[in-house]
């Protein structure tokens, strides 16, 4: 059996900790470790713990989240953050990702899309709200291209804009719907688009498919 993803939490309410805990210990791939109801005992935690993925919220009473980031890269640098909050302003946004997080969630994001998130961090992969995602694009000021994705992204965008469905794509492409979801999710945060029509769309207009 694989080893599961090791998370710790870190948010000042209570009753947002239980039910992310209720909810990731339903994961056959994901233990919950621990828990911090501010951002300096989280910094302490994941020092002491080293779990692969700290979820943490950015506005608690003791600290500052993207300071608690930032102190993360000096005592748990393998430690991935995915950051999961109800601030989408830039600033929060831009300092979050600057200070070193691996993702950038809302608290109204789908249970399911929580855990495939918290599982793509811990594989090392961006994890953006489709929002943030064109955000940070924007003030980049660099449109997406072919080198943003993995060859099996590119694959996906492609039969994406032939519109496919799933079952289709996996079909084609050998692999399970599951992993279909998994590598659409990831090309409509880096083409910073809600949903895979204006995938699609974007994509035939940056002439990133044939």
């Amino acid at each position: 059996m694989a080893e599961r993803i090791r998370v710790l939490l870190v948010d000042d309410h209570a009753v947002v900790r239980q039910g992310l805990r209720s909810f990731l210990e339903l994961q056959p791939d994901i233990e919950v470790v621990g828990e911090a109801a501010g951002a300096r005992d989280g910094v302490q935690l994941a020092a002491r713990l080293s779990p692969d993925v700290v979820l943490m919220d950015l506005l608690m009473p003791d600290e500052d989240g993207v300071d608690a980031i930032r102190a993360l890269r000096d005592v748990a640098p393998r430690v991935r953050v995915l950051v999961l909050t109800s601030y989408l302003d830039d600033t929060h946004v831009f300092a979050a990702v600057q200070a070193g997080a691996a993702g950038y969630l809302l608290k109204d994001v789908q249970p399911d899309a929580l855990a495939d998130g918290i599982r793509q961090v811990s594989q090392g992969l961006a994890v953006l709200h489709p929002t943030i995602a064109a955000r940070l694009m924007n003030r980049t000021g660099r449109p997406p291209s072919l080198a943003d994705f993995t060859q099996r992204e590119r694959d996906v965008l492609k039969l994406l804009a032939e519109g496919l469905s799933n079952k289709e794509m996996a079909s084609r492409l050998f692999i399970s719907e599951k992993t279909v979801k998994t590598h659409i999710s990831n090309v409509l945060q880096k083409l910073g688009v809600a949903d895979r029509t204006q995938a699609a769309l974007l994509a035939v207009r940056q002439r990133l498919v044939d």
